[in-house]
């Protein structure tokens, strides 16, 4: 595929550089490098400096490599990181599309039927074998293996519908399915606990919190199954997880979301800003979904407070948040965008990235290093090829913000991407072709 149509323009002071079939990415005066040059060298700098090279198809966590107390390969969680960062880039330029195969090989080292349900800590519950699903540190014999985190798997959920959005592998959809069925396992069901209901974070027994982080990623997930597969449990699910969150950890106060509830019913209430950008998400597909002005409207008041609260405008409590938390932020805030194509939400997305790459990169070897950080991690350079993939696919706008309002769906039909992959825009227009009889 070709990555760069011939044309350009020129228009205020900004080179618009078009991408064949997958919108166009903003250029700055003086050669500033596209969004999309920015997400391969990052994804290529990844590559190079974390990939293990060893057959694996696995990585390392940090930059150098074993640093102390490191483990021989990354944990899940940064892995499943890297994974939704290849399949971004491979949403913004087709040729990366063998590259999340290989994602998908070293993904299966970490998979198993090991563990307990709903958490181990639990002894007032009936404990009960673990669906299979994705544990925290890759299993024999490459590994020691680990306790399943119900966050980890479903932002793989989340990276399999994506995938299967953009290319109708089935198999994709049935990974998705079958990480659901993992969450719903994970709810707690002991009323004598405080704030009764939520999905645990984790199964291992040294943790028994409930937090946003589990529930409104499983919110997601279990929409877009219903979108998908039209099987009312789903939308059910999903609707438990998104009401249990609000109850339980929204602050009145600003619309905003706490982190967590322990079993004590003690409230940790840092707002990290993946816990903003989840229920944004979450209200856009359930406005998709119904139609409900309503959500929309939570979705807008939600996304302004959040860009209040982190400092968006003087970048303050955004830079100093880990940057995979920032990367899953504004992938949901792109969700609205195609919604409501508020340019706001672009440019601060758009700002941060050009923060990042002026001030977190190494040139030299393409890795970022975040001020707030000792070393380089994957996690962090997984985000930052999130980040500059996510905006190499919106169009231009006339102003600085670097993209304008990507095609609507229809209702029920907004994609996992937080954009609109070139396949499912040509899918859904051929379809609309026939119902109208063109």
């Amino acid at each position: 595929m070709l990555r760069k149509a011939a044309a350009t323009a020129l228009t205020a002071g900004l080179v618009l550089v078009a991408t064949t079939g997958m919108g166009a990415q903003r250029v700055g005066a003086a050669g500033q490098n596209s969004n999309l040059d920015r997400a391969i060298a990052s994804y290529n700098a990844m590559q190079q400096y974390f990939y293990k090279g060893d057959g694996s198809n696995l990585y390392n966590e940090h930059y150098p490599a074993a640093q102390p107390g490191d483990n021989t390969y990354s944990y899940e969680w940064p892995f499943s990181q890297a994974t939704n960062g290849t399949i971004d880039l491979a949403n913004a330029d087709s040729t990366y599309l063998p590259a999340v195969q290989d994602r998908l090989t070293g993904l299966a080292h970490y998979y198993s039927a090991n563990g307990l349900t709903p958490n181990k800590g639990i002894t007032t519950t009936v404990l009960q074998p673990s669906p299979p699903g994705y544990d925290s540190y890759v299993d024999p014999p490459l590994g020691g293996s680990g306790d399943k985190f119900y966050d980890d798997n479903e932002w793989v959920g989340l990276a399999s519908i994506q995938l299967y959005q953009m290319t109708g592998d089935q198999s994709a959809l049935d990974r998705a399915e079958t990480i659901f069925t993992l969450i719903t396992k994970g709810w707690d069901y002991d009323t004598s606990h405080p704030a009764p209901g939520g999905v645990f974070w984790t199964q291992a027994p040294w943790s028994q919190d409930r937090n946003t982080v589990s529930n409104m990623p499983g919110a997601e997930l279990g929409l877009y199954l219903y979108q998908a597969t039209h099987d009312a449990s789903y939308r059910q699910w999903a609707q438990k997880m998104y009401d249990w969150v609000n109850t339980n950890l929204r602050d009145p106060s600003d619309g905003l979301y706490w982190d967590h509830i322990s079993l004590s019913g003690k409230i940790d209430q840092t707002k990290w800003s993946y816990n903003q950008g989840t229920p944004i998400g979450a209200n856009v597909l359930f406005y998709q979904i119904t139609g409900d002005q309503s959500y929309l409207r939570q979705a807008e008041s939600i996304a302004n407070a959040a860009l209040a609260y982190l400092g968006a405008n003087n970048d303050k409590l955004l830079h100093a948040q880990d940057p995979i938390f920032d990367a899953i932020f504004f992938k949901n805030l792109l969700m609205l965008y195609a919604v409501d194509h508020n340019p706001a939400y672009v440019q601060a997305m758009q700002d941060f990235a050009d923060w990042a790459w002026s001030t977190a990169r190494d040139p030299s070897t393409g890795v970022f290093t975040f001020p707030s950080r000792q070393s380089s991690d994957l996690n962090d350079q997984a985000a930052m090829v999130r980040i500059y993939a996510m905006l190499a696919v919106l169009p231009p706008t006339g102003g600085g913000g670097g993209g304008a309002a990507t095609p609507e769906l229809g209702s029920g039909e907004l994609l996992a991407t937080g954009l609109v992959p070139v396949a499912a825009v040509l899918l859904y227009r051929r379809r609309r072709a026939r119902r109208e009889g063109v």
